[in-house]
């Protein structure tokens, strides 16, 4: 059944317009009350990142949960992980989030996780779905929900982050820029690195609801490049909005990214012989990364863009690394979702028990040149160009002449009206060149107004 509303996470939107709106996110909380709720002392956690709309969404989903008859449990700002760990500790029905991660702030977004601390399956977010098409009711005054506010939900998730790393381990002596975005990692984060013995430089630790990602963060390195070199540091780690990606930066100001990031983690687990199966990648994650790993006797297989689709990979096969180019970082083996704390604690581990600085870590993998070309679809499907023999050949000649030593991916993209072109290659030069002239080809075929 094709769903109205949840997309591959969660429901997101502006503040205001389509499903962002209280009168609807009421209407979602009575719905998933309906369905999630367990009846008799049953609760639901929701927690939120730091947008000021976050007030509005986290009331309406309170009372659709209450009239519903679920009793509620606020756990307030709360990174995205900590929110999974919490309803899973708690033996809570369901987790909501409230946020849009790495958005601005006039987005906001609602997403779910299950008792197990895992995002919902399919069958349930079709089931909440029908839930909303029905006439809201209330329950009987007497069993209506109540809502609780958790005041210890930061000191538990901050104990659970320090326990993913060995407990005789000190990161004493290491001085770490934490960079939280002005979002949901902001009271936490620093404390986690600071009560494992780091000299903390803490940034983008001062939200006022609006400044969410704006110029900090996971998706504007640079500050965090400017904080490492200005205080000698060590290396940085930059967060998200949510607190579910992860960008480092290294001593010379350099970004880890997170194909980086999953091979210093793989290799530490190989190393130790805790990794299971292989790892699971994305369509986007690097040639050099693969080949990387290949090395070391680790097989990297490619599921399509998505932190959901890792997560069913994993799962399917049982497996516990995963990750994408963007910093989703997936430790099942620690965590039952993508952390951005846990995975730069992973790292700073590797660090301290090797020895060898975090540049040299990302060093033992080279990437590959990479160039990706966004065209304008204009009047042209996607399938229609997908399915054009002119740029199977196009992609066919460009394949030819990179041979074993690069690799084509050609897709559409899951949320605008694009068609992605994305080239790897060990000459920047050639790559160039040939993203260009497929892309050419791509242009050729479609209208733009």
């Amino acid at each position: 059944m094709e769903r109205k509303y949840f997309g591959t996470d969660g429901i997101r939107g502006l503040v205001g317009q389509g499903a962002i709106t209280p009168e609807f996110v009421l209407k979602l909380g009575w719905a998933a009350g309906r369905v999630l709720g367990g009846g008799g002392n049953s609760s639901v956690l929701i927690g939120k990142d730091t947008r000021i709309s976050g007030y509005l969404l986290e009331s309406a989903l309170e009372a659709g949960l209450s009239a519903a008859g679920v009793n509620i449990k606020l756990l307030g700002p709360m990174p995205t992980p900590g929110i999974a760990y919490l309803t899973r500790t708690l033996h809570a029905q369901a987790g909501i989030v409230i946020s849009a991660s790495h958005n601005p702030f006039h987005d906001n977004g609602i997403k779910f996780f299950s008792a197990q601390g895992t995002k919902l399956p399919d069958d349930v977010e079709t089931a909440i779905e029908q839930e909303l098409d029905k006439e809201i009711t209330t329950v009987d005054s007497a069993s209506l929900g109540k809502a609780y506010r958790l005041d210890d939900g930061e000191g538990r998730y901050i104990e659970f982050c320090k326990s993913t790393i060995p407990m005789s381990l000190s990161f004493r002596g290491m001085k770490i820029v934490v960079d939280c975005a002005h979002g949901a990692t902001y009271n936490i984060a620093p404390y986690v690195f600071d009560e494992l013995g780091a000299d903390v430089v803490a940034i983008g630790v001062r939200p006022d609801g609006l400044n969410i990602n704006d110029g900090v963060g996971s998706t504007h390195p640079e500050h965090l490049k400017a904080a490492v070199l200005e205080h000698k540091a060590d290396l940085g780690v930059a967060f998200d909005g949510d607190g579910d990606r992860l960008i480092m930066v290294d001593d010379r100001g350099e970004e880890v990214d997170g194909d980086e990031i999953l091979f210093i983690i793989a290799s530490s687990r190989m190393r130790k012989g805790t990794l299971k199966g292989a790892v699971i990648g994305t369509q986007m994650s690097n040639l050099g990364l693969e080949v990387a790993l290949r090395e070391q006797g680790v097989v990297l297989e490619r599921t399509q863009v998505g932190d959901r689709y890792i997560m069913e990979r994993l799962t399917e096969k049982g497996w516990n690394l995963g990750g994408e180019q963007s910093g989703h970082i997936i430790c099942l083996d620690r965590t039952t979702t993508g952390d951005g704390i846990i995975s730069a604690l992973q790292v700073l581990a590797e660090v301290q028990l090797s020895g060898q600085p975090l540049r040299e870590l990302a060093a033992g993998m080279t990437k590959y040149p990479q160039k990706l070309v966004n065209i304008k679809l204009g009047d042209m499907t996607p399938a229609d160009v997908m399915a054009s023999g002119e740029v199977a050949n196009a992609v066919h000649d460009v394949e030819t002449e990179l041979g074993r030593s690069g690799r084509v991916l050609l897709r559409p993209s899951g949320t605008e009206p694009l068609i992605r072109v994305m080239l790897e290659g060990n000459d920047m030069e050639q790559v160039d060149r040939l993203t260009e002239q497929l892309a050419d080809v791509v242009r050729g075929l479609v209208t733009v107004d």
